[in-house]
């Protein structure tokens, strides 16, 4: 499934203005300032420069939803001009799935039911640490993040020793 689209003129502008390039123009200045974040609770607080404001405005990826049991929403282009497209929830290895998501079949069931009824794919990041201690600034590099993307599974399109055609492939 493709972007869903706000309005008219949204997706020429998303185009013209990709968020590849908008994260580009973000990165290069962030990265010769060396700039740094303080952590608190689960914002970060970064001091950054007028002219960067406007870009990091532009460049929001995601949003806060618990509305859809979800710990955030995630967007292909800017919220202004697109609906959000994914789903996100983030689990942690560490604490053994603590909040108790995701743990039997029928969790991934309602959790998809849900996403697909507000057309969103659920995107499961499983966060985990590698080795021991959180010294900032290279804490970072001791953690991995593993990504899956989850569909909503349909008997008629998975039985056994049925060709299903579609776009008129096999």
């Amino acid at each position: 499934m493709g972007p869903r689209w706000k309005g008219k003129g949204s997706e020429a502008k998303a185009l013209a203005d990709p968020m590849s390039k908008i994260v580009s123009q973000l990165q290069s200045p962030l990265i010769q300032s060396d700039c740094h974040g303080l952590l608190s609770g689960c914002s970060v607080l970064l001091g950054i420069e007028t002219e960067q404001t406007e870009l990091f405005n532009r460049a929001c990826f995601g949003r806060p939803r618990s509305q859809y049991g979800v710990d955030f929403v995630a967007y292909r282009h800017h919220p202004a001009l697109v609906h959000s497209e994914y789903a996100v929830l983030v689990l942690s290895e560490e604490d053994d799935n603590a909040n108790g998501r995701l743990r039997v079949w029928s969790d991934f069931h309602c959790t998809l039911r849900l996403c697909g009824s507000v057309a969103k794919t659920l995107l499961a990041l499983r966060i985990g640490k590698n080795g021991a201690g959180d010294v900032f600034p290279s804490c970072l590099e001791r953690y991995s993040v593993e990504e899956r993307t989850i569909t909503r599974w349909s008997a008629e399109r998975s039985c056994e020793g049925k060709t299903i055609v579609e776009n008129g492939t096999a």
